[in-house]
């Protein structure tokens, strides 16, 4: 964790909510990888002043750490040429929520109204999809993973921590959907499409 004097601790203590966190997320510029893809810790990415969904996670996460909660997150799990996408959990009363890094209009915040996982995961099925096609992507999500695990190093350290992002990357997954339905999906239509053609930040 960071230490009580430092800035960082001062800047993320005050994120006392998680829809502050969201909004703080929110306003940090998106990681475009220009220099190649990176696994920046939260400290890396807050110097940098630049996130994705993962380094946003470890932001979000060290900031819910600090408010006393879990430092949990899921990643949804995607047939490819489509990327993966990690949403951090929290909960107010019982009730999952989720926060996310994404400069898309989909798959974002989620207020803390579903009672499970798999209900919040579940929100992000119609709107995960390839803007190409239209094809939807999204297959399964993993357990909830708490960073926990790895230590400190996805809040400290100076190099990128692929070893923690590739292990999230490789964690079995729970699937969604139903093989004799896999031929039922309907594509989103075009209109549809034309919601991945907004970018809250320019590359």
């Amino acid at each position: 964790m960071f230490p009580k004097g430092s800035k960082e601790y001062k800047l993320l203590s005050k994120l006392n909510t998680p829809q502050k966190v969201q909004t703080f997320l929110e306003a940090i510029p998106f990681n475009f990888e220009k220099d190649g893809v990176t696994c920046l810790s939260a400290l890396r990415a807050l110097e940098e002043n630049k996130a994705h969904c993962i380094e946003g996670a470890f932001i979000a996460c060290t900031a819910l750490l600090l408010q006393g909660r879990e430092a949990s997150i899921v990643s949804l799990k995607v047939k490819k040429p489509d990327d993966d996408h990690i949403i951090i959990l929290f909960k107010e009363n019982g009730f999952y929520g989720a926060l996310s890094k994404t400069n898309h209009p989909v798959l974002r915040y989620r207020d803390p109204v579903y009672k499970t996982v798999r209900e919040l995961v579940m929100t992000y099925f119609h709107e995960y999809f390839l803007y190409t096609s239209g094809k939807k992507t999204l297959v399964g999500y993993t357990k909830p993973i708490n960073l926990k695990r790895y230590g400190d190093a996805w809040i400290t350290a100076k190099k990128d921590v692929w070893e923690i992002g590739n292990d999230i990357y490789n964690q079995p997954i729970l699937t969604i959907v139903p093989e004799a339905n896999k031929r039922l999906l309907r594509n989103a239509t075009d209109f549809e499409r034309l919601s991945l053609d907004v970018q809250e930040w320019k590359e």
